[in-house]
């Protein structure tokens, strides 16, 4: 007999490769990235809005290009590198340290967002060691979690937030010269 469809919430759940992990993985940033999204609008940053609306539909690019055919091209993670160099341009300042994830709520769902991009090149990872994978979307994934953070500092700056630095007690950090 026929198992009920209701019952699979996804056809590949109980394959044992790597490549389902980095699937759910890649869900989740989606997901996540949608919720971001949310939070974005209520702020009312339009640019981050509009960058939001363009990633979502690359995240599950990502998620496809492993089972699927490979659908991130150079022209995207062009894309997405133009929008990491405008992040940067304004948010260069509050970036020359760590900082603590917090702030607005859509800064924290961005944060969010970079750690579950983070998670889904880490799953990527163990899919290559399966089998082979396109180095595009290991670039494209690095990327997408950098952006999100730069997103995440404009999104407070944008608020009028200012960023909490991260000291380690884990880590020595370089100490800045100052000018004399």
């Amino acid at each position: 007999m026929k198992k009920d469809a209701r019952y699979s919430c996804y056809p590949f759940m109980r394959e044992k490769v790597a490549t389902v992990d980095f699937e759910i993985r890649t869900d989740c940033l989606t997901t996540h990235a949608g919720v971001a999204l949310v939070a974005v609008k209520k702020e009312a940053v339009e640019v981050v809005k509009e960058d939001l609306l363009e990633i979502l539909p690359m995240a599950y690019h990502v998620n496809g290009s492993v089972r699927g055919k490979l659908a991130v091209t150079d022209e995207d993670l062009a894309w997405l590198s133009s929008r990491y160099d405008f992040y940067v341009s304004h948010v260069k300042e509050e970036i020359q340290n760590f900082v603590l994830p917090q702030g607005t709520e859509a800064a924290a769902a961005l944060h969010l967002c970079r750690s579950e991009a983070k998670k889904s090149y880490r799953a990527l990872h163990k899919v290559s060691e399966e089998r082979e994978v396109p180095e595009i979307l290991f670039d494209y994934l690095g990327l997408l979690a950098n952006v999100f953070f730069v997103m995440a500092v404009y999104m407070n700056q944008q608020a009028g937030l200012a960023e909490i630095p991260f000291i380690s007690k884990s880590y020595p950090m370089k100490k800045k010269k100052e000018n004399v």
